[in-house]
């Protein structure tokens, strides 16, 4: 049987082209789900609500309506959130809308399934700005008690979502992400001339991501300054990313411990080198006390890349049983632990094999599969 035609409506205003730590995370994810969707059902059509600001393709079945105004700003994308998106669901008139960032108009009356990526507005509120934290808190509850089904992108989220909101276990779905084919083992020849055109050194450890609080780089610090001087002139560290905000300690670590000679802050990553800089490091550290997935480990993993994560939220699944994983706030395991790896020639030989193995079974055409099969359940339809 042939599954019914459907109109769904996405909302993908939080999309950006501007490089910056806005458009890493769920932009990424946002972005890579819209590009896999048409190919999970032909039975499926699409209308994108994006801000001008944001690179969305149109297809057959796919038809993207650009709003007047630039919604890079979080105010002004709240209020077209809120005040403009039930006029535009109106006059679409889907029979599905998804709500692809935590939150769902007030006003709206359109049945919709919601994407929640963590709660850490929730378990780590200290570590957000007052007012993300006010905006998320006040209606992320809210929207996913009114949706059919919430999408989480783990099953840690998802764990959170019924013990902090209360959300019916029966009522999630798990979208996980997927990891892009630029992410394998690349030529020496390629990632040598990389290394050296970004004046990189022969070893480092790399961490990547948005410099923010949660990202619990300061205490990896004091764990990589606790090495002994001929460990950390050997593999330097790189804490490559965008700056988001609350950096100040990081800066003041760096020089209390006098570690300017061999950490390295390169800033923004562009997309398109995540995968030299991934094959160019010694091993991926992720030190973060909360993660919705933590998609950087695994597409390090499918490069070959060994990876070592803290033992909290989401990270064991990203890892699975190949990682090595430390306590997140155990400082001296995580001195152990870096310095194990960076003498452990087997085990990174045995770790980057394995990695990527594991990393074969996240793919975006998955997420977009598990993603419309969560259309289906909100539409009553029974999926097999």
């Amino acid at each position: 049987m042939q599954p019914a035609e459907h109109h769904i409506a996405l909302n993908a205003h939080l999309l950006t082209a501007q490089a910056g730590y806005r458009s890493a995370g769920i932009n990424g994810y946002i972005a890579n789900l819209l590009r896999a969707l048409p190919d999970a059902d032909p039975s499926l059509r699409y209308t994108v609500f994006a801000g001008p600001q944001a690179t969305v393709a149109s297809g057959p079945r796919v038809r993207v309506r650009r709003s007047a105004w630039n919604t890079t700003h979080p105010l002004a994308r709240i209020v077209w959130e809120q005040l403009a998106q039930p006029l535009a669901l109106a006059r679409a008139q889907p029979d599905l809308a998804h709500q692809l960032a935590f939150v769902a108009p007030v006003l709206s009356r359109a049945p919709f399934v919601l994407t929640v990526y963590d709660l850490s507005f929730v378990r780590y509120p200290e570590r957000l700005t007052a007012a993300r934290r006010w905006y998320l808190r006040l209606l992320t509850r809210r929207s996913c008690h009114r949706a059919r089904r919430v999408i989480a992108i783990s099953r840690s989220t998802a764990a959170d979502l019924t013990a902090l909101f209360g959300v019916p276990a029966e009522r999630i779905d798990i979208a996980v992400p997927g990891v892009g084919e630029a992410f394998r083992p690349l030529p020496r020849d390629e990632v040598e001339a990389f290394r050296a055109k970004q004046g990189l050194p022969a070893r480092f450890f790399l961490f990547l991501g948005t410099l923010e609080p949660r990202k619990n780089l300061p205490l990896l610090l004091r764990a990589y300054a606790a090495l002994p001087p001929s460990d950390r002139k050997a593999v330097h560290l790189v804490l490559a990313g965008g700056r988001g905000w609350m950096t100040d300690e990081i800066e003041r670590t760096l020089a209390q411990h006098d570690l300017a000679a061999t950490v390295h802050l390169p800033g923004y990553v562009p997309a398109d080198d995540l995968p030299l800089w991934y094959n160019a490091a010694e091993a991926l550290v992720y030190p973060s006390v909360y993660e919705g997935f933590g998609l950087p480990v695994v597409e390090a993993m499918a490069c070959g890349t060994p990876v070592l994560v803290a033992d909290s939220s989401s990270l064991p699944e990203a890892a699975g049983d190949v990682g090595r994983c430390v306590p997140p706030h155990d400082e001296a395991a995580w001195t152990d632990a870096l310095a194990q790896t960076l003498n452990d020639n087997a085990w990174r030989s045995d770790a980057g094999e394995r990695g990527r193995e594991h990393a074969k079974q996240f793919t975006w055409a998955r997420t977009a599969a598990q993603t419309v099969a969560s259309y289906r359940r909100a539409l009553g339809e029974s999926v097999g």
